[in-house]
C-alpha cells in the first residue's frame, strides 16, 4: 500500500502494463453513483432507483455498485498480469503479489467494520468480499480464458443448486424467502457465530470476478477501439440476456448474489465499459477526465468518505447535534427538503470528487 507518483500519460498508475481511460472511467463513475447512493438525503423522496430494490423487487440501479466494483477488479487483472510478467516472470511473482492485496484489502474491511461499529469487530463487509473474491480470480486467472469462463459458469450452477434442491431442515428444498431459505440458515446457525456470515458470497462473486477477467481479455487485446467496444457491448449483453433468462427460475437478489444478480451486473457493467470504450474514441479521453479522476483513486474513494463520515460528521457535535444532522437542518432549512437534501447529497459528492482532484493534481494515488 503506497502512494505513487503517476506514470507519464494522463492516467495515474496501477497494476497495469498500459492505462485503460474507459476502465478508469467506469471505476470512477462507479465510485460516485457509490457515493450518491450513500449519502442521498432524501428521505421518503428518494428516487426508486437510488434505493437497494426490496426482497422480490427485481434490480434497482443501486443494486449495481457492488457488482460494478467487482467487475472492474477483475477486468484490470489483464493489466497487472502483463506488467509483472513484463517485469519479473513468473507465476510465484503473481500470487505473492495478490495474496499481499487481498490481505491488506481483508485488514482495510475489517477496519471500515470496526470504526462503523465503533469497537473491534471481525465480521465480512464489502471490502472483506472484494477481497477473498479477488484472490479467487487472482489465483486462476493465469490459466486458459475457456477454463476461467466454464469454473465460472461451474460455480454459478453450482450455487444455484444448492439453493434449489438441498433440504433446509424442517421445511423442505427449493424454498427462496426473506426469512426463510438455506443460505439464511447457514448464516445464521453456523457462519454467524464465527464472524463469517456471508462468506458463502465469495462462491458467486469469485464467479463475478473470473467472468471479469474474460472481459478484461478483450479490452486488453490490441484491437481498434470500434471493434474493441462492439465485442464489449455483444459480451456484455449476452450476459444481462442469460441473467435475465435466469431470473426467471431464480430470482435477482443482492442480499444472497444470485446467478441472475451476478449476470446481470457482470452484463449491465460490460455494456457500460463498451459504450465508454466508444466514447473514448469519438470524443477524446479529455471527455472523460471528469470520470477518471475518481476512478484513478478509487480505494481512497471508497475508504475515506466513510471514516469521515463515521468519525466526524457523525460523531462531532453542534447545538447538540450531529454534524450531520445540522448540516441538513441547516440546508433544509433554507432550501426546504428536497432541494436542500439534494443540495446535501450532491454537495457531498462534489466535496469528494474535488479532494480527488487536488490529489490528482498533486500525483498522489493511493494503491494496494
Amino acid at each position: 500500500m503506497a502512494l505513487a507518483s503517476p506514470l507519464p500519460h494522463a492516467a495515474a498508475p496501477s497494476q497495469g502494463e498500459a492505462r485503460s481511460v474507459a476502465l478508469d472511467a467506469f471505476r470512477g463513475l462507479t465510485v460516485l453513483l457509490m457515493l450518491l447512493v450513500n449519502n442521498i438525503a432524501l428521505d421518503s423522496a428518494t428516487p426508486t432507483q437510488l434505493q437497494h430494490a426490496p426482497w422480490g423487487g427485481g434490480l434497482h440501479l443501486a443494486d449495481l455498485v457492488f457488482p460494478w466494483f467487482l467487475l472492474a477488479t477483475g477486468v484490470s487483472m489483464p493489466f497487472a498480469w502483463a506488467s509483472i510478467q513484463r517485469r519479473t516472470p513468473g507465476y510465484g511473482v503473481w500470487l505473492r503479489k495478490a495474496t499481499l492485496r487481498t490481505l491488506t484489502l481483508f485488514a482495510l474491511g475489517l477496519l471500515l467494520v470496526s470504526a462503523v461499529a465503533h469497537t473491534p469487530l471481525f465480521a465480512l463487509g464489502v471490502l472483506q468480499l472484494i477481497a477473498l473474491a479477488f484472490w479467487v480470480g487472482a489465483v486462476l486467472y493465469p490459466t486458459p480464458a475457456l477454463l476461467r469462463w466454464g469454473l465460472a459458469g461451474g460455480l454459478l450452477v453450482g450455487y444455484w443448486a444448492a439453493i434449489r434442491f438441498i433440504p433446509l431442515p424442517g421445511v423442505g428444498a427449493g424454498v427462496f424467502e426473506e426469512g426463510q431459505n438455506l443460505l439464511l440458515h447457514l448464516n445464521q446457525n453456523y457462519l454467524a457465530p464465527l464472524g463469517l456470515r456471508g462468506v458463502l458470497s465469495v462462491i458467486p462473486t469469485a464467479a463475478l470476478v473470473l467472468m471479469a477477467g474474460g472481459v478484461g481479455d478483450v479490452l486488453h487485446k490490441p484491437l481498434r477501439p470500434l471493434q474493441k467496444g462492439a465485442w464489449l457491448s455483444l459480451l456484455g449483453l449476452g450476459l444481462g440476456l442469460l441473467g435475465y433468462a435466469w431470473s426467471l427460475d431464480l430470482e435477482f437478489n443482492k442480499p444472497y448474489w444470485t446467478p441472475a444478480y451476478i449476470l446481470m451486473g457482470a452484463g449491465s457493467g460490460t455494456l457500460l465499459l463498451g459504450s465508454l470504450t466508444w466514447l473514448e474514441h469519438a470524443l477524446g479521453k479529455g471527455w472523460l477526465f471528469s470520470l477518471v479522476i475518481p476512478g484513478s483513486n478509487a480505494l481512497l474513494a471508497y475508504i475515506a468518505p466513510i471514516l469521515v463520515k463515521v468519525w466526524i460528521l457523525q460523531d462531532w457535535k453542534l447545538d447538540g447535534l450531529s454534524l450531520q444532522n445540522w448540516l441538513l437542518l441547516q440546508v433544509k432549512a433554507t432550501w426546504g427538503s428536497w432541494v436542500g437534501g439534494w443540495a446535501y447529497s450532491l454537495g457531498y459528492l462534489a466535496f469528494w470528487w474535488l479532494v480527488l482532484a487536488w490529489l490528482y493534481h498533486r500525483r498522489w494515488f493511493w494503491r494496494v
